[in-house]
């Protein structure tokens, strides 16, 4: 084979999946800092699952009878990078949902019109295309990795050359950007995958001429009617079933891994490379996956596969420790190779000639589609219900009334109307007060603690979550400390004229309306981690049905090795 364009093969799938992996990971957390409700979020998410259907149903098809590949490649990439681009600067509900939806709608199509370019220039195919496949898994962990660097918090850097380079480095790796910050920097996502996207749509016209293939004698313009045929064979609609529950559960591990690794302390520029080492354990696997079908069997292999789900989700939920979370992430390359790669490969092995792009396709609707689809609807409102209480803070001195701390702001997510919060205030470490705050519907508070004492102040709000799932759960949230010295009392002292002993070149210097405006302060209750006892749950359920009921016949040699015949 010329090796000029399995070079130019690996090329395309190392940007096509690049471009999925720089925006992937890091949106489920990005969404709910815009302000989206869980039913928004939801319907962004949804977007890749909606151009599955459509891909599905009509446009993978028309593509590949209508357009050569290579150009049909290059379009798509075109628009869909240009709507990406357009994401870094969209905060708005709809725009960003029509923007999503014209990205996806074009790029979903690439990833079968890629593959159909490489069968087309492969000389064996059988042989090559595991090798050029592998790019698209490298450029997905490739994604990731920039991000250490774009997320960092320079300001907490010092200047290169200041310190030795190993402390230098140090500090950079572990000084990510947080809150706002972090989330305006996470945009660089969207940008990464826009121009990633533009790059393929150039390189495209590079690529091999794939001219279209026109329907043959006997093609069935709605394939996936033929498709829905399969599950009249009992072990098939088994296995249907079985992948609908573990891709809804494969889900839930790109929605809410990102708020959970923040929360077990892995900092947040480490997120999207500690998440792509479940992408290299699956390069190992997927070659292992060959001898172990063999030795194991398919119905064992798939349940191992389903189980790997279990057990990462369990120990999430149970042993919250940062680095047994970045351990179990291996996990997800065996239950990535061991249940879904192990379903095509099963589809292939078990369906004649035929039948198997039928097949293929019903499998891949549920894996890309129809299992996401409800699973970004299920995980983002199971999450709402033990979402953690936020709250925006300002803390400032009143200079209009005797010297007092007021403390107001906003809260979210606390029980609903008529709720309640506890504000307690401690001074250099002792509880001095408590107060109990009735919340307006809009949740808006302040509350006044008056004649100060020097010292350092420190505001603890205590709320009761109630949980459905859960039970009820009593969340505190500490606001970060707010020194009230000499020169705060200063500033009450320039705004009422009282006396203070401060000279009078060191009042110059301080500014009448002293006031510290703190950030949304955020607190990921334990409910969280234990709200993936509910995947966990679904994936053992999953597996408990292949044990029981999927029992497919042996292969028949005679038949070409295919036992569906009846489709």
């Amino acid at each position: 084979m010329n090796s000029g364009i399995r070079f130019k093969l690996s090329i395309m799938m190392f940007l096509e999946f690049f471009i999925w992996g720089a925006w992937l990971p890091l949106i489920f957390g990005y969404l709910p800092s815009l302000g989206f409700s869980a039913l928004q979020q939801s319907w962004i998410l949804n977007a890749f699952a909606l151009a599955s259907f459509v891909g599905m149903f009509f446009s993978n098809q028309f593509a590949d009878r209508n357009f050569a590949a290579e150009k049909f490649l290059a379009v798509s990439h075109l628009i869909g990078g240009v709507a990406m681009l357009g994401l870094a600067f969209t905060k708005d509900f709809w725009p960003f949902f029509a923007l999503m939806l014209v990205h996806c709608l074009f790029y979903v199509p690439t990833i079968s019109i890629t593959n159909s370019i490489a069968f087309a220039n492969l000389t064996n195919p059988q042989k090559d295309f595991g090798p050029v496949r592998l790019w698209g898994t490298i450029g997905w962990i490739a994604a990731s990795w920039p991000f250490v660097f774009i997320l960092v918090d320079w300001a907490k850097v010092p200047g290169f050359g200041a310190v030795g380079f190993t402390e230098w480095l140090g500090a950079a790796l572990g000084s990510s950007k947080q809150g706002r910050d972090f989330q305006q920097s996470v945009t660089w996502t969207f940008i990464a995958a826009g121009v990633s996207s533009l790059a393929l749509a150039a390189f495209s016209l590079l690529l091999p001429h794939t001219p279209p293939r026109p329907a043959k004698a006997g093609d069935d313009q709605f394939a996936w009617l033929e498709a829905m045929k399969l599950l009249q064979v009992p072990f098939i609609m088994v296995l249907f079933i079985v992948t609908f529950f573990d891709s809804c559960v494969h889900q839930c591990y790109f929605i809410w891994t990102n708020d959970y690794l923040q929360s077990v302390g892995v900092p947040g520029n480490w997120v999207m490379p500690v998440m792509s080492i479940g992408q290299m354990a699956e390069i190992g696997t997927m070659a292992a996956l060959g001898y172990c079908l063999k030795r194991l069997g398919w119905r064992n292999i798939m349940v191992i596969g389903i189980l790997g789900h279990a057990i990462r989700f369990g120990v999430f939920s149970l042993l919250p420790v940062r680095e047994l979370a970045i351990a179990v992430i291996l996990l997800h390359g065996i239950c990535y190779a061991f249940f879904f790669a192990t379903v095509y490969i099963f589809v292939d092995e078990f369906f004649p000639k035929d039948a198997r792009t039928s097949a293929q396709g019903l499998f891949n609707f549920l894996i890309l589609g129809f299992g996401p689809f409800v699973a970004n609807f299920i995980w983002p409102f199971a999450g709402e219900v033990v979402r953690p209480v936020d709250v925006t803070a300002e803390i400032r001195l009143d200079k209009q009334n005797a010297p007092a701390l007021v403390v107001s702001g906003k809260v979210k997510n606390a029980a609903g109307p008529p709720g309640k919060l506890l504000l307690l205030q401690k001074l250099n470490g002792k509880e001095t007060e408590a107060k109990t705050i009735d919340l307006s519907p809009d949740k808006h508070f302040e509350i006044e603690f008056p004649q100060p004492a020097l010292g350092e102040y420190e505001h603890e709000f205590k709320v009761i979550r109630h949980s459905w799932l859960m039970g009820d759960k009593e969340v505190v949230i500490k606001v970060p400390s707010l020194a009230y010295d000499q020169t705060a009392v200063a500033a009450v002292a320039l705004a009422k004229s009282v006396k203070t002993d401060l000279p009078k070149q060191e009042l110059a210097k301080v500014k009448p309306n002293l006031q510290v405006n703190l950030p949304k302060v955020r607190v990921m209750a334990n409910d969280f981690q234990k709200l993936f006892l509910f995947p966990s749950g679904m994936a053992l359920f999953a597996a408990l049905i292949l044990v029981l009921f999927f029992h497919p016949p042996a292969l028949k040699a005679e038949a070409g090795g295919a036992v569906v015949t009846g489709h």
